[in-house]
C-alpha cells in the first residue's frame, strides 16, 4: 500500500494494456514504477468478467490481432500464461436469406467465395492483398516508432526524414494507393478495386469499426487499412482469440510487470497531477499525483494512459498548460458510435442463409451483419438524425466455440460489437432511458438473420456509449481514444507538436491510444512512450554527468 508521501521514479495513470506495457519497459530499465488503476481490476477495456452466472466474456475489447509481436516477446506473455487461438476464417457475412460470403482461410478459398458474386473480383483479389501487404508492412513498422515533432529541432527532423524515406521507397503506384487510403472514402477506394456489393461490404466493414462515420466519409479508407496491420502467431492479417478472454492478455502483462518490480495499485483513482514551476524559468514540471482517497505519490515522471481530453481536461490545472495547447486539445475529437453487448446463449445462432446449430467455422469467426455499403451508410445517417440506427451494424463473436472455459457445457457467450449509436441523443433523450430499447433493437436485428437468436438469450450485459465512458473512461464512448481521422493521426496525434508522447510540461507523458498509432489492443503507444521517457532520462543523466565532470 502506498503511503501519503511515497516517492517513486515513475507513475503510470491507468492500468490499461498500454499503461502496463509502458510500466514494464520503464521497470526493465531499472525505474521504480507505480501503476495507479481506478477500477478494482487491472486491464482497462481489455478485461474478462462474469456477466451472467456461469458466463464470462471479454467486456469491451473483444478480439486479438493488433497486439505487437515485439511486445509479446519482450514481456514474455506466453511464458506468463497467454495463449492465442487463430480463427479458422476471418469473417462470415450473411448477404440475404439464401446467400453468404466467407472471408479468409487462404487466398484460394476467398477467391472461391468471391466468384459467387464476381469472377472479376476474384481475379483482382491477389493484387488487392499484395497492395495492402506492401503498404501495411511499411505502416506496421512505423506504428512501432515515435512520430516526428515539429518542435523537436534536429532530432525531430532526422526522425521525420528516416520515417519518410520508408514511404519514399514505395513505388509510384503504391504511393498513389497510399494517398487514396489516406484521403478517399472507403466506398470510393473499394469502387476502384471491386464491382460486387457483397465483396465491397466484406472489406468496407473495417472502415466503420469504431468509426462514427459513413463508408462515404472522406478518410474512412484509412480506418480500413488500420485494421489490416495485425497478425496472430506470426500470420499477418489473421484474427484470434485469447484463451480466457481479453483479460488474459492484461493479466499476463500484469504478471510480467510485477516480475520486474512494478507496483500496481487498484482502486487508486488519480484526482490530479501535481505541477510546479521548473527552476530558472524553464516552464512547468510534474512532481507527482494526488489520489481521490487522499494519498499522494511523488515522482519526476508521470505517464498517462488516459484519453488526452480526460488528462488535460480533468487532471491538469489549465494554468499549467500553454494557451495554444489548451485551444488545440479542446478541439480533440472523440466519439466512435459504439454500443457493446455481451450475451449468454442457450444455443448457437441458426442462420437462415447457412442453417445449423452445431459448431461450424462460421460460428468461430467474426459474423458481420452489414451486407452492403449502403446498409452501413444508412446506419450512420440514422444515427446522425435520431441518435440510433434503425438497422444497426452488428459484429458477433462467439468465443466459446473456441474456448469452452467461458460458458457452461453446451452453452455459449457472444460479443456483439454494434455501430452506429451517437453519443448525444436528440430531443432530451438520454442513454439511461434508451439503453434497453437499443439493446432490444440489436437483438431483433440479429434475429432477422438467425431466427432462433432472441429466444436463446439467457442474459445480457449492455454498454451504451455513456456506459463505456463511465466504466472504462472512454470519452464519449470512443474505443479508439479519439477519432482516427487524418487530422488526428501520426504527427498530429493527439495534436500537432505533441506527437512524441511528451506533454507541454516537463516529465509528463502520454502512453495511451490517444497517441500514435492509435486505437486497438497493440501495446505500441505504451512501448513508444517508454522509449521516449528513457531517452529523456538518459539525456538528462548525460547532461548532469558532463556538468559534474567540468
Amino acid at each position: 500500500m502506498a503511503t501519503a508521501t511515497q516517492q517513486r521514479d515513475a507513475i503510470i495513470i491507468g492500468g490499461g494494456h498500454n499503461g502496463l506495457v509502458c510500466a514494464f519497459y520503464l521497470a526493465s530499465a531499472g525505474l521504480k514504477v507505480t501503476v495507479c488503476e481506478a477500477r478494482d481490476v487491472v486491464g482497462g477495456a481489455a478485461v474478462t468478467e462474469e456477466f451472467h452466472p456461469g458466463f464470462r466474456n471479454s467486456v469491451a475489447s473483444y478480439t486479438v490481432s493488433l497486439l505487437s509481436p515485439k511486445v509479446i516477446a519482450d514481456m514474455d506473455l506466453h511464458g506468463h500464461g497467454l495463449r492465442i487461438l487463430e480463427r479458422p476464417i476471418s469473417n462470415f457475412l450473411p448477404i440475404d436469406d439464401n446467400t453468404y460470403l466467407k472471408l479468409g482461410g487462404g487466398l484460394e478459398r476467398t477467391q472461391e467465395q468471391f466468384r459467387k458474386f464476381s469472377a472479376r473480383d476474384a481475379e483482382r483479389l491477389p493484387a488487392y492483398y499484395a497492395m495492402l501487404d506492401e503498404i501495411g508492412d511499411v505502416l506496421r513498422d512505423l506504428a512501432g516508432e515515435t512520430p516526428p515533432n515539429l518542435t523537436d529541432g534536429l532530432p525531430g527532423l532526422l526522425r521525420g526524414l528516416r520515417q519518410g524515406s520508408r514511404l519514399a521507397g514505395l513505388s509510384l503506384e503504391r504511393k498513389r494507393d497510399l494517398l487514396d487510403l489516406f484521403t478517399k472514402s472507403a466506398r470510393d477506394f473499394l469502387d476502384g478495386w471491386f464491382e460486387s456489393d457483397a465483396v465491397k461490404a466484406s472489406f468496407g466493414f473495417d472502415a466503420v469499426v469504431g468509426n462514427f462515420a459513413s463508408p462515404d466519409t472522406p478518410g474512412s479508407a484509412y480506418v480500413l487499412l488500420h485494421h489490416t496491420f495485425g497478425e496472430v502467431n506470426g500470420k499477418k492479417g489473421a484474427w484470434g482469440h485469447a484463451v480466457g478472454g481479453m483479460g488474459a492478455i492484461t493479466q499476463a502483462m500484469a504478471r510480467a510487470c510485477r516480475a520486474k518490480g512494478v507496483e500496481i495499485l487498484l482502486k487508486a483513482k488519480v484526482e490530479g497531477v501535481h505541477v510546479e514551476d521548473a527552476p530558472k524559468g524553464a516552464g512547468k514540471r510534474v512532481v507527482g499525483v494526488q489520489l481521490v482517497d487522499g494519498r499522494q505519490i511523488m515522482a519526476p515522471i508521470v505517464s498517462s494512459n488516459l484519453n488526452p481530453a480526460l488528462l488535460y481536461g480533468s487532471l491538469v490545472a489549465p494554468s499549467a498548460l500553454p494557451v495554444p495547447f489548451r485551444k488545440a486539445i479542446r478541439g480533440y475529437k472523440n466519439g466512435s458510435g459504439t454500443f457493446r453487448m455481451n450475451v449468454a446463449l442457450s444455443e448457437l445462432p441458426d442462420f437462415t442463409c447457412l442453417p445449423g446449430k452445431a459448431v461450424a467455422e462460421h460460428h468461430q469467426c467474426g459474423i458481420v451483419i452489414s451486407p452492403t455499403l449502403d446498409y452501413m451508410d444508412a446506419a450512420y445517417r440514422d444515427a446522425k438524425a435520431t441518435g440510433i440506427s434503425k438497422r444497426p451494424i452488428v459484429e458477433i463473436l462467439i468465443p466459446s466455440t473456441l474456448d469452452d472455459s467461458l460458458a457452461p457445457p453446451g452453452q455459449h457467450v457472444a460479443s456483439l460489437f454494434c455501430q452506429q449509436f451517437a453519443w448525444n441523443l436528440p430531443d432530451g433523450r438520454t442513454w439511461d432511458d434508451e439503453r434497453e430499447a437499443a439493446a432490444d433493437l440489436i437483438i431483433d436485428t440479429v434475429n432477422d438473420w438467425a431466427p432462433n437468436f432472441k429466444a436463446s438469450v439467457l442474459g445480457r450485459m449492455i454498454l451504451s456509449p455513456v456506459d463505456l465512458e463511465r466504466k472504462f473512461g472512454l470519452v464519449n464512448g470512443d474505443i479508439m481514444h479519439g477519432h482516427m481521422s487524418l487530422d488526428q493521426l501520426w504527427a498530429a496525434r493527439p495534436v500537432l507538436g505533441h506527437a512524441s508522447h511528451r506533454a507541454p510540461i516537463k516529465g509528463l507523458y502520454m502512453c495511451g491510444a490517444g497517441c500514435h498509432p492509435g486505437g486497438g489492443v497493440s501495446g505500441n503507444p505504451g512501448r513508444n512512450a517508454a522509449r521516449e521517457i528513457l531517452r529523456d532520462r538518459d539525456f538528462a543523466t548525460a547532461v548532469k554527468l558532463s556538468v559534474v565532470g567540468r
